[in-house]
């Protein structure tokens, strides 16, 4: 986008009726909204984390309307973009009052960027999601405490995400396993 149509745009936030009765909020379409100050705003860890994910999420919304004409030709690459674009917008839906600290949306967002919701199916992100925030609160609020302390993800706060993440994707296919056993 040229400098001088964003400084036109400055702050614009477009909406998608389409998102919203899709239960994404809000429901605001990342590639036509234009602000310079967004990412200022947000804590060093969030934008650690999120910085791929409007660029992902407009890549997933380009493939999926494709893949409406021919989904059964594509490649592993295509449906695997498609299947976290699922996920990520899955993880995005918020219910109505019902806030999250931030250091739990940079491990939710952490989670599900970094593919450890890939293996979870879509219908069962939202569980999925609220059972991480329980299991990070209650396992490992330590990591928690540190993202909000120190803002930033360096390599031990890393370590120790990846590490409870994968104890949780362990734990919560297990428990869908014994679920419909």
């Amino acid at each position: 986008i040229p400098t001088n149509v964003i400084s036109i745009t400055d702050g614009q936030i477009f909406l998608e009726s389409d998102l919203f009765h899709q239960g994404v909020r809000p429901a605001i379409n990342v590639g036509n909204s234009v602000s310079r100050v967004g990412g200022s705003a947000q804590i060093k860890a969030m934008r650690q984390v999120a910085g791929t994910l409007r660029l992902s999420l407009a890549q997933y919304r380009e493939l999926a309307a494709f893949a409406q004409f021919g989904s059964s030709d594509l490649d592993q690459a295509t449906q695997r973009q498609l299947n976290r674009g699922a996920r990520l917008v899955e993880l995005l839906k918020q219910p109505q009052y019902s806030p999250l600290a931030v250091e739990q949306q940079v491990a939710l967002l952490y989670a599900g960027v970094n593919g450890f919701f890939d293996t979870i199916d879509v219908a069962d992100v939202m569980r999925a999601q609220d059972e991480l925030v329980k299991f990070m609160s209650t396992r490992h609020g330590q990591v928690l405490s540190s993202i909000k302390e120190k803002k930033s993800i360096d390599d031990s706060i890393k370590a120790a995400l990846e590490a409870a993440l994968k104890e949780f994707v362990e734990h919560f296919t297990s428990m869908k396993g014994m679920a419909r056993a």
